[in-house]
């Protein structure tokens, strides 16, 4: 009798994963890597969703069947790549997606620029308000915009007043103007050189800038993600405090009367900032804190009587 063979069965072919499970793989990743979050997201399953869904080209807030669907090789290898990299060159997130949210606007943002990350962002949403009346605001300056994200988000906020940016860097200028085009903003007047040099004349109902102000030798530079920003939009030098003092000593010469001159600092600086917005002339100077507690922004208003 003949004998009768038993072939092993044939094994399942693997499931493809989901959009939602590459997400969840990623994350875990991020964490085991310890990265630091803090450039637009600030926990490993936010920073892994912005990735993967960029790898896949898949839209931000996608409905929910989006993140059921199954993703093939070549995909799979995109979002590997891509978070590969993110940690091993630590290079910031919103850099490889080349997108991030400023008081509630989206930018466009490369290496040239900073990430936008200032506390000011919370106070141009509310129009400065209470110590800036908005009516009288007719005429606004960022000095050292950067990727335009402070004027532009000034633009929307002061609808019918004119807005001024400055900025040393032509690139920078570069992609300020393609967030205010994207964004339908090109009436802004974007003009390259240092702080108020390109501004012969000119008076302004509200200065503000986040200028750089961490010292050259300051531990923190050595973050591994700052390594991908700009230094020149870091750091004035050995002096933390360069450029907020030209700023503040320069000021007068373009603030209207009662005009108000809004400053981002480091955490340790306030008591110095305020010190040199009083000797320009400044009243009712103040600084304000952020969720940490720390003072970040030191304002006054201008009053030459």
């Amino acid at each position: 009798m003949k004998e009768l063979s038993h072939s092993a069965p044939r094994a399942r072919p693997r499931r493809a994963p989901s959009v939602q499970e590459l997400i969840e793989q990623g994350a875990r990743r991020l964490e085991r890597a310890r990265v630091f979050f803090g450039h637009g997201t600030d926990n490993a399953r936010d920073e892994s969703a912005a990735l993967v869904l960029h790898a896949l080209s898949l839209p931000h807030g996608a409905p929910a069947r989006v993140y059921r669907r199954r993703v093939g090789p070549a995909d799979r290898e995109r979002v590997r790549a891509l978070i590969g990299r993110r940690i091993k060159e630590r290079v910031p997130a919103v850099y490889l997606t080349g997108r991030t949210w400023f008081a509630g606007l989206a930018f466009r943002v490369d290496p040239r620029v900073l990430i936008p990350r200032s506390p000011i962002a919370e106070l141009i949403e509310r129009r400065f308000t209470p110590w800036v009346a908005p009516a009288r605001v007719r005429r606004v300056l960022d000095l050292g915009t950067g990727s335009g994200c402070i004027a532009i988000a000034c633009a929307k906020a002061f609808r019918s007043a004119r807005i001024d940016a400055t900025d040393i860097s032509a690139d920078a200028l570069a992609v300020a103007r393609a967030n205010a085009a994207q964004l339908k903003l090109t009436g802004i007047d974007f003009r390259l050189g240092s702080w108020f040099a390109p501004l012969a004349g000119a008076r302004f109902d509200l200065i503000v800038s986040n200028p750089p102000y961490v010292a050259a030798d300051d531990p923190a530079l050595a973050d591994p993600a700052l390594a991908h920003e700009p230094r020149l939009a870091l750091t004035p030098g050995t002096d933390a405090l360069r450029c907020l003092r030209e700023i503040a000593r320069d000021a007068p010469q373009h603030l209207a009367a009662r005009g108000w001159l809004l400053l981002e600092h480091g955490a340790d600086q306030g008591a110095a900032v305020r010190h040199e917005l009083v000797l320009a002339g400044c009243r009712y100077v103040r600084s304000h804190r952020d969720l940490a507690g720390h003072e970040r922004i030191t304002e006054g208003q201008y009053d030459p009587l």
